[in-house]
């Protein structure tokens, strides 16, 4: 889940910790983005019902909660540097209205991951019961800023919200971590606690279902604790960021290209956040 804003695109190369290292100063770290491949297209309601609903078709585990999945970046913003690199106000500090996010070496780029999984786990999720809300509606867009992007959560009311990345680091690094907020004197105060809970579920549920590894670059037990991020300081929903692992990883890269991974991602997404809800 790291970037660097698109008009310092071509520097990130294989900067350490593209999105989720303590030592970006944006919401992510990017890699150069190539022609993209066209994302394979997510299951039917009908298929996704069947694989993720407990039990039953007539069983809603999730009925009556509403849940936001924000999928990182977006397909667009590369193209748009001036609206993407507009400064916007995190409490802690000044950040970048959104960045590019990375990419593998290939070209797959981590908006266009994020998306495809995003959508999947919405189709569990609804087939489960629950309320779904995305923040953005397609993968062509710009945007929106990370401050729109926990507002949505907010004026949703979520019971849970979790937004979807994959890092960029040094190609030796792997593993997937779970970011969640630290107290800032500020809106996601009383919301810390609950946040934890659901990262730990979060966790619990992606390695058990994806088989990838504790990060080996970032955070304890692939937990990382952040006051830097607009996404998560602005929230009052109990909210995380799951960094899938790392995208410069010749092994990850390969899982996260292949569409059945990608569906194991998104049902141990959603057996996380079940668990945490109920």
């Amino acid at each position: 889940m790291r970037v660097l804003a698109a008009s310092a695109l071509a520097l990130c190369g294989l900067a350490a910790a593209a999105c989720g290292g303590a030592a970006a100063n944006s919401e992510r770290v990017a890699a150069p983005v190539a022609a993209q491949p066209p994302a394979e297209t997510a299951p039917s309601p009908a298929s996704a019902g069947s694989a993720g609903s407990a039990g039953s078709a007539a069983q809603k585990p999730l009925e009556g909660k509403t849940i936001v999945i924000d999928p990182g970046h977006n397909g667009g913003n590369r193209n748009n540097p001036k609206a993407i690199n507009r400064q916007v106000n995190v409490l802690t500090q000044w950040k970048a209205c959104d960045t590019t996010g990375t990419a593998t070496n290939d070209g797959y780029s981590e908006a266009a991951f994020t998306w495809d999984v995003s959508q999947r786990l919405t189709k569990i999720l609804k087939a489960r019961g629950a309320t779904v809300k995305l923040t953005r509606a397609d993968n062509t867009g710009v945007g929106p800023c990370i401050t729109e992007r926990a507002a949505i959560g907010n004026k949703a009311k979520a019971d849970a919200a979790i937004s979807v990345h994959a890092d960029g680091s040094a190609p030796a690094n792997h593993g997937f971590h779970v970011i969640i907020p630290k107290k800032i004197n500020g809106p996601v105060d009383p919301v810390v606690e609950d946040s934890r809970k659901l990262g730990v579920a979060v966790r619990d549920a992606f390695k058990k279902g994806t088989g990838l590894p504790y990060s080996t670059y970032i955070g304890s037990k692939a937990l990382s604790f952040r006051n830097d991020l607009g996404g998560l300081n602005l929230s009052t929903v109990p909210k995380i960021f799951l960094e899938a692992g790392n995208m410069r990883n010749a092994g990850e890269a390969a899982k996260f290209q292949d569409a059945a991974f990608r569906q194991q991602i998104a049902q141990a997404l959603a057996d996380g956040v079940q668990k945490y809800l109920k």
